[in-house]
Parts: structure tokens; sequence; C-alpha cells
């Protein structure tokens, strides 16, 4: 249940601002590293030079720090500087997002890493379900809108469903960068984004 203080935060100064983004940050960094159960407040608190105090005051439990970090992830998702210019409103955008996140070969270390939080997360701690469907769907959002506008500028026929479309994009990255940790390469990421942007383009208008 979600307590008043957790839905209504106080208002932090700059400084509190900045330390708990450091928290957040370090966190998400060693999460991402070592996974949810073995990560611990005393190497949180090393990498983000914070006392035990400041730690306890941003984030009285374990269960609000992993769901800051969800939503923290959800945000470099979505400001991520690889989307051109914040917008995944065309092709030549969509393609040259694929093409950039298969070169930069992340997926061989350790995956998306919402994705991979997500995945430890929902089975073992349902609590964070909402925050986990609230991410990604701040991230396919960016599909949609793009997709959407895409259809209404009569770049794709009217038949296309960007909803469904958007689906098929979020499942072959997802998936895609598991089996490219599995396989060692990124040829599983390359193909499964490049299969799915080709079904994206069979949708516009022939001539």
């Amino acid at each position: 249940m979600t307590t008043t203080s957790e839905r209504r935060p106080p208002k932090l100064t700059a400084k509190g601002r900045a330390t708990r983004e450091r928290i957040v940050s370090a966190a998400a960094d060693l999460i991402y590293e070592h996974g949810v159960h073995n990560t611990n407040d005393e190497k949180i608190r090393a990498i983000a030079g914070v006392s035990g105090s400041q730690m306890t005051r941003h984030f009285p439990t374990k269960e609000s720090l992993v769901r800051a970090v969800l939503q923290w992830q959800a945000e470099q998702i979505v400001t991520d500087p690889r989307i051109p210019e914040g917008r995944l409103d065309s092709l030549a955008a969509l393609r040259l997002w694929a093409d950039t996140f298969v070169a930069a070969r992340e997926a061989l270390h350790g995956g998306c890493t919402f994705g991979s939080l997500a995945a430890e997360l929902i089975k073992g701690q349902p609590s964070h379900r909402s925050a986990i469907a609230d991410g990604f769907e701040r991230w396919q959002e960016l599909f949609l809108r793009g997709l959407t506008a895409m259809r209404e500028r009569g770049e794709l026929r009217a038949e296309a469903d960007p909803a469904a479309l958007t689906h098929l994009l979020a499942a072959a990255f997802q998936g895609g960068m598991l089996l490219d940790q599995a396989a060692g390469n990124t040829t599983p990421l390359r193909d499964a984004l490049h299969g799915a942007l080709d079904y994206v383009e069979s949708f516009t208008p022939q001539p």
C-alpha cells in the first residue's frame, strides 16, 4: 500500500536533489551489474558518497529505492540521445535508432537496463508491477507517437495499426537483447530489429 509520504515526497533543495540523484544513479549501476539481491546499502553509499542517514532520508526502504531506480531507468530510455531529436517518427529515424543500438553492443554486457531489472522483479516482487508497466508504457509511447504521426502524414497506409507495430518493435528489441547475451554477438538483435522494421515498411504506400 502506498503511503502518503510516498505519494507526496517532500520538496528537495538543489543539494538534496543532487544527493538523491547520486544515490539512484549508483544503485542503478550496481543493480545492473549485480542484480537487486546482490546490491546493498553499503555498496551504494560508497559509490554515491553519502552517509547512512542521507540514504535513509531519501529512501527509507529498499523497495522505495528500487522503485526510484525503475523510474530513473525509464527516464533514461525516453531521453536517450541516440533517439534522433527525441522522435521516432520516420523510417529513417527508426532505422538509425536500431543501427545505433546494434553498433553499441551493450546488449552483450547486460541487456536493456530497464528490461533486465523488470525481468528480475516481475515475478519475485509483484509490488513493482505497476512501476514496470509505467516504464514500458513510457518507452513504447515513443514508438506509438511516431508511428501514429507517420500514418497521419500518409507515410503508412490507413490499415497500419500503430499499437500493434509498437508491440512488435518493443518485443523485437527486448527479445533481441536477450538473445544477444546468449549468443555472445549482436546478430540476433540486428536481425530482430531489421525484420520488425521491414514489416513496418511493408505498410508504406505503393507507388
